[in-house]
């Protein structure tokens, strides 16, 4: 019996660190007119992250995987070049390979202070960047049904992603040592994907619940898992992925997810990943 095919759609978000085009070293305080430039160009689909030093790009929602990758490079684009302008360049790595991380500052917003008080050396330490894949789908159940399927794959999209061997001018010895500065973050926003799907009404508490434990973390986006459901967007959002380094990279890993995401509803006499996966 066929099952029918899931109308989706697709967004890409990357982060990027921003360096000295003499020095190659974090700028922990760029000027507020290179982000002011790019806002004015694309929107909100430029944006400040966590660290002054740390810069966001947002595609618009996507039909097909051409259409993101024509949007990503765009947003790349315009972030070299307005950078330039200022003596900076982006760099699209996970870790930087020599930046202290003490010395970085946290952009001046509500939710940054919030964050920074809540969760201390931890967050003074997230000089980390990476990729998340947001893939909509219109029924909640089913998005509920996928996060826990692709909690399966999540090391092998992890494996064909990492970028991050070195900190603070060392070499680790790991190919993703920003999935350890991310583990430091504290329990219960960091948990685990729970070992049973919920159902979608459950799904839309857990945001409170983490609340009232953790008070930085008010919205579905503080959920620290690496496969999680937004209900803000209707997305089942992927952030597993470490930041790929090329345009051609960057289109691979949500192209990835994308095919995950398709064939995993579509195939259910061979969800022999579900066991694993719960």
């Amino acid at each position: 019996m066929s099952i029918k095919e899931p109308s989706f759609t697709l967004g890409i978000e990357e982060e990027y660190l921003l360096v000295d085009r003499e020095t190659r070293d974090l700028d922990s305080d760029p000027p507020a007119a290179l982000l002011q430039e790019c806002t004015e160009l694309v929107g909100a689909q430029i944006s400040p992250e966590f660290l002054r030093s740390q810069i966001e790009v947002g595609t618009r929602v996507c039909r097909t995987m051409q259409e993101a990758r024509a949007d990503l490079a765009r947003l790349r684009a315009i972030i070299v070049r307005v950078s330039k302008q200022h003596g900076l360049a982006p760099i699209a790595a996970s870790t930087h390979p020599f930046a202290i991380a003490i010395k970085q500052r946290h952009t001046d917003k509500d939710r940054y202070f919030a964050l920074a008080k809540e969760m201390q050396a931890a967050a003074r330490r997230m000089v980390i960047c990476g990729m998340h894949v947001h893939v909509g789908i219109d029924d909640d159940e089913l998005r509920i049904d996928l996060m826990s399927q692709l909690s399966y794959f999540l090391p092998h999209l992890l494996a064909l992603s990492c970028s991050s061997p070195f900190w603070e001018g060392e070499n680790t010895g790991l190919k993703s040592f920003r999935l350890t500065v991310f583990n430091a973050l504290p329990k219960p926003v960091n948990e685990t994907l729970p070992s049973v799907a919920p159902l979608a009404s459950e799904v839309r508490l857990v945001p409170a619940a983490i609340a009232s434990v953790q008070g930085a973390a008010t919205s579905s986006r503080c959920q620290r898992w690496s496969v999680r459901m937004s209900g803000e967007y209707g997305t089942t959002a992927a952030c597993a992925e470490k930041i790929p380094h090329s345009k051609s990279s960057a289109a691979k890993a949500p192209a990835k997810k994308q095919r995950l995401v398709f064939v995993c509803p579509l195939n259910s006499s061979a969800r022999f990943w579900r066991a694993a996966a719960l």
